[in-house]
């Protein structure tokens, strides 16, 4: 399939085990949400799936592309939002969007069409000229979502990227990424902790000290678990320490 596909995935910092022969798979057009506690291991995947660690055990396919065979093919399709702001305060948003477009060989004619497109699916139209310093905390993580959009990927990977955000800012930017699978066909896996980030018919991974401990949709996982809600699910599954995993 494309879309994205991890299979056997493991890791280890020295003798602590992070991952542990983890398997999941996004089509294209899921909304994914990885969800798991602090420490569950969820980092330490996406810095496999990216590439910044090198992975020894498993396998990574974005769309398609094996990234140990073909990483230059992979990454090109893959778009991440990371944990941290990593946008250039003291650039105006249409310059942040720039230099990413010349990073991935686009003309300065591509790179402004696809931002004007990206900004519009986010709802920033017209902020372009606006500096990134003056936009709140919401519009800068929509900001961050449409600059890794300007490539056009087919898989999306988000991490944490609502922490530090209110409710509604939160369930605002998580309704803009399940449009984006419904009108792109991306494939995304969106990583939390939150549990209200989910809907009830998202597929869900359920990570725990470097574990998958449940798979399926919202409701599947609620149902197995016996519980009334998904926070009283992933309560039950994350409730007792499942290995050492760091993020």
């Amino acid at each position: 399939m494309s879309g994205l596909e991890i299979e056997s995935l493991s890791w280890r910092y020295g003798r602590k085990e992070a991952l542990r022969d983890v398997s999941l798979t996004v089509a294209p057009g899921e909304f994914c949400a990885l969800l798991g506690p602090n420490g569950a291991g969820k980092t330490t995947l996406f810095s496999l799936a990216t590439r910044l660690f090198h992975a020894r055990q498993g396998r990574i396919v974005i769309d398609g592309a094996d990234l140990a065979r073909e990483p230059g093919t992979a990454l090109a399709r893959l778009g991440i939002v990371f944990q941290q702001p990593t946008l250039d305060l003291d650039l105006s948003v249409a310059q942040n969007l720039s230099y990413f477009g010349a990073l991935h060989g686009l003309s300065r004619r591509q790179t402004a069409e696809r931002a004007e497109e990206a900004l519009e699916l986010l709802g920033l139209t017209g902020r372009l000229g606006e500096k990134v310093r003056d936009l709140n905390g919401g519009h800068r993580r929509r900001m961050e979502i449409a600059r890794a959009l300007v490539h056009r990927p087919r898989v999306l990977l988000l991490d944490e990227p609502t922490v530090g955000l209110d409710v509604t800012t939160r369930h605002a930017i998580t309704d803009h990424v399940h449009g984006l699978c419904e009108r792109l066909g991306v494939a995304v896996l969106w990583a939390t902790h939150l549990v209200d980030e989910v809907r009830a018919a998202d597929p869900v991974v359920v990570l725990h000290g470097g574990v998958v401990r449940e798979r399926g949709s919202a409701a599947d996982v609620i149902a197995r678990a016996g519980a009334a809600d998904l926070a009283g699910a992933f309560g039950s599954l994350t409730a007792r320490p499942q290995g050492l995993a760091a993020e």
